[in-house]
This record gives structure tokens, C-alpha cells and sequence, in this order.
């Protein structure tokens, strides 16, 4: 993993693969150090998986220790790779200012770890931080809460049902296409938020007396 910055995107994948086909725990802190600037999706999806391949008494302190990073990028990754890890550790340190990083991915990505994570009978209390984060972003971002809602379900309904009725029509709307994903997970998010806000402008519209 020497020099990556002047390797071609095909020569630092391999590296990668080498690095988790082989763990050596010497490598550990180089492929951490990579997931923060590593510019190649695909290269630092196999850093992760290269990670997941050592011993997670060398790689989750290293990681733990990213999710305080300046590089949004070192928060995301790490999250990611905590994630796919399955540690313990790293759901308590998955804190309320992760899941409301000013950063989109990095909250984004807090957001699929925590619902993965979350231990039993923690989801309402996550739910209700994630609540917050009602008509946050573009239409990726609110997909992807709305997907974490659906990870923890039941639990987190009665979180959603509240905010279905909150004073502002954009979370109102983002809360009822929530709903329809976590009754049935293969409705489109598309499709979801444009009949949320058709019911949103329905329930809002003046009654016309006949």
C-alpha cells in the first residue's frame, strides 16, 4: 500500500484486495488513512471489505477514532465500515451529532448504521433523533432516511405517524411516503413522495361548500 496517490484506479483496487485477501495487521492504519481521501468508490468499497478481513480488535479503535475527522469523507467511511463490521462499539458511538452531520453523506450513511445496529428496544429512541431529520436534502437524502425508518420498523411507526401530522408540509409529506416504504419496502421513493404530497395538498386544500 505504498505511495497510492500514484497508482493508476485498477492498481489500488488490487492493493486493496491484496490487503484483505492477505490481512496483515501493519496494514491496518494505511487502509483506515485510505478511506479518507481515496477518490474511487469502488477502490473504497474494497478498502472496507479489505478492513472487515482483520482482526476488529486492530481496525474498530482506528475507526472509532475517525468518526472525529474533519474530512467528511473519514467519517462516512469509517461509519460504513463500522457498520459492516458489526461491533458493538461502534453503535454507541454512532452519537446525535453524527446523525445530524451538517455533511450529507455522513449523516446519510450514520443514518443506514444506526438502524442497522441499533440494539433491541433502542429503536423508538433512534427514531426519534432520526425524526428530526424530516424533509432534510435532496431526494437521495430523504430516501435514505426513509429507508433507515423502514430498517427499524414497527417500532419507529408511531415516530413517523406523529410527524405525519407536524406543522411543515414538507416533513409532513417525507413522513407519509416513510409510511407507505415501511408498509412495503418495494414502493419507489419517487412514487411515494409525489402521492404523500398530493395528500399533503389534498388535506390542505379550502373546502368548497356545494
Amino acid at each position: 500500500m505504498t505511495e497510492p496517490e500514484a497508482r493508476t484506479t485498477s492498481e489500488r483496487l488490487q492493493a486493496a484486495l491484496t490487503a484483505g485477501t492477505h490481512p496483515d495487521p501493519r496494514q491496518v492504519e494505511v487502509l483506515v488513512q485510505r478511506c479518507a481521501v481515496e477518490p474511487d468508490f469502488y477502490v473504497r468499497d474494497m478498502l472496507t471489505w479489505a478492513l472487515t478481513r482483520h482482526d476488529r480488535s486492530a481496525t474498530v479503535p482506528l475507526l472509532l477514532r475517525e468518526l472525529d475527522s474533519e474530512i467528511p469523507q473519514a467519517r462516512s467511511q469509517a461509519l460504513h465500515t463500522l457498520s459492516k463490521i458489526g461491533d458493538e462499539r461502534a453503535w454507541q458511538a454512532i452519537t446525535p451529532t453524527l446523525l445530524r452531520d451538517t455533511d450529507d453523506e455522513v449523516a446519510r450513511t450514520a443514518w443506514r448504521a444506526a438502524a442497522g445496529l441499533v440494539p433491541e428496544g433502542g429503536e423508538p429512541h433512534l427514531a426519534e433523533t432520526l425524526a428530526t431529520q424530516f424533509a432534510r436534502g435532496d431526494r437521495e437524502v430523504r430516501r435514505s432516511l426513509s429507508r433507515a425508518f423502514a430498517m427499524l420498523g414497527a417500532a419507529a411507526a408511531p415516530v413517523v405517524e406523529r410527524a405525519t401530522t407536524a406543522p411543515d408540509p414538507e416533513v409532513r409529506a417525507h413522513a407519509i411516503a416513510t409510511e407507505q416504504i415501511m408498509q412495503n419496502p418495494e414502493t419507489g421513493f419517487e412514487a411515494a413522495l409525489a402521492e404523500a404530497r398530493r395528500v399533503v395538498a389534498l388535506r390542505g386544500a379550502p373546502l368548497v361548500e356545494g
